[in-house]
């Protein structure tokens, strides 16, 4: 088979990097190849500002989005070749494609704590569901990890007893200070009741996986939001939910079958770096990502040093024509001072769609500049029935100690914090519906002095944008 353009992973990069091709190059065929027989697509975009987008995930078969793009074609087959030097792709059933450009977007795998039949990744749709299967019978269950999935696991599960294990002094540090944390913690230890109300109501797409078969060594694509909608996630204790947290601290070992207490009925004990021995059901590994650069023929390719695809400010790697984009590459170029790799669904679709340019535009000929959302960090998420949105450098990232905050907080409201440097805001944090997205991204982006303002930033009774029209 030819093609101009091949594009490998089903995720949010790689369909966002076809949808792309197929609008920029209409008359040019493109092959998407993808390991399960449904795909990521992004729905429902939002914009909020220059570079802050809102936007659904839904998961679709491969047919619906071929039935858009006339010159896009899906493979559902596994890579296990790619040629560099002949351009040549190839496949677990045989199948060859010669390609022009080829994009990268095979995604990240879990990064187990431990190869153990008790350890449970949780990283796509189908690990969900093998967790849905054990939280059924479960009583007593360990989570460790403290990013978004983690949180939500630990937010979500009912009836089962929770022990969350972080390294961190809060909770939720991937996302959150421990200002925002302490927002969050009364939902997250389930202190309050769960609201019921229309505000809260989740109104994204809900997925379920049907009629998927997929080989248990590939990496599906990664969870999107509201993942845990559609999915069981309730134990065996009637009404009885209990979360104790363990703070800085992490597990040392899982204990040998010898070494568990002859009184005990639990199959896994574990030790913890606290000296603590914790018996339970199961354990969930929610500690972040690797790149999933497990190609064969793709050695050559230069690393950055996470160990993803090394890529340049054109999203293409140490080997000419060959891009990759989404939580497999690593950003090798200068970057904007507000803008960090994070491997969120958001950069995942933003480089997919800039891949697809940089792609076409070389192909061509054609000068081009890179995106305008390089410029800035963001990201536009929900937690517990909150709106997020998250701008340039929002915990204080590369800042160092030198810079300073100011807060707003209403409590099961809102919370606002801003991350102020030489009198420039550099990043924010806003929690709840503040309509104030597009004031803090004109800030942090044309870098206004913001000094002689003081306090008056985050005065509720006061208009600040009638200071910047």
């Amino acid at each position: 088979m030819d093609a101009t353009f091949v594009v490998i992973g089903g995720g949010i990069a790689g369909v966002s990097c076809v949808e792309g091709l197929s609008f920029l190059e209409s008359d040019e065929k493109t092959i998407l190849i993808s390991a399960n027989a449904l795909v990521k697509t992004v729905t429902n975009v939002i914009p909020l500002g220059k570079t802050i987008m809102k936007f659904d995930v839904a998961e679709k078969d491969f047919q619906s989005i071929m039935d858009r793009n006339s010159s896009l074609s899906v493979i559902n087959d596994v890579v296990t070749l790619v040629d560099t030097k002949e351009k040549i792709v190839e496949t677990q059933r045989g199948v060859k494609i010669k390609f022009k450009k080829l994009c990268l977007c095979t995604g990240a795998k879990p990064r187990i704590i431990y190869d153990n039949p008790y350890v449970l990744g949780i990283r796509d749709t189908e690990s969900v569901e093998t967790f849905s299967k054990k939280i059924i019978n479960a009583r007593k269950i360990i989570v460790v990890g403290n990013g978004g999935i983690a949180t939500e696991i630990v937010h979500e599960v009912e009836n089962v007893e929770i022990i969350w294990v972080i390294k961190d002094k809060h909770i939720s540090a991937t996302f959150f200070d421990p200002g925002a944390a302490e927002f969050f913690k009364d939902k997250l230890l389930k202190n309050t009741p769960k609201d019921t109300g229309e505000e809260n109501i989740c109104k994204r797409f809900k997925y379920t996986v049907i009629g998927s078969k997929k080989d248990s060594n590939n990496v599906g694509a990664a969870l999107g939001p509201d993942w845990h909608e559609s999915f069981v996630m309730k134990g065996q204790k009637n009404n009885s939910t209990k979360v104790d947290i363990e703070y800085e601290c992490e597990i040392a070992r899982i204990l040998n079958p010898e070494e568990i207490p002859a009184n005990s009925d639990w199959p896994v004990h574990v030790e913890l770096t606290n000296g603590k021995v914790i018996g339970c059901d199961f354990i969930v590994s929610a500690t972040g990502v690797i790149p999933n650069t497990d190609i064969k023929g793709l050695e050559e390719l230069k690393r950055g040093d996470d160990g993803g695809f090394l890529v340049d400010w054109k999203l293409e790697t140490s080997v000419n024509d060959i891009y990759a984009a989404g939580d497999v590459c690593s950003a090798g170029w200068d970057l904007a001072e507000q803008w960090f790799q994070m491997r969120l669904w958001t950069q995942a679709h933003q480089m997919g769609r800039y891949a697809a340019k940089s792609m076409a535009s070389t192909l061509r000929g054609d000068e081009f500049f890179q995106d305008f959302c390089f410029e800035l960090f963001s990201h536009v998420t929900t937690f517990f029935g909150y709106k997020v949105v998250l701008l340039g450098l929002y915990n204080g990232q590369k800042l160092e100690k030198n810079h300073e905050i100011l807060l707003r907080l209403t409590k099961n409201l809102e919370y606002i914090k801003l991350v102020i440097k030489d009198g420039k805001l550099q990043g924010a944090v806003l929690i709840g519906e503040t309509d104030l997205e597009e004031m803090c991204e004109n800030l942090i982006l044309n870098q206004l002095d913001v000094s002689i303002y003081g306090e008056d930033l985050l005065n509720p009774n006061i208009d600040i944008e009638d200071y910047f029209d």
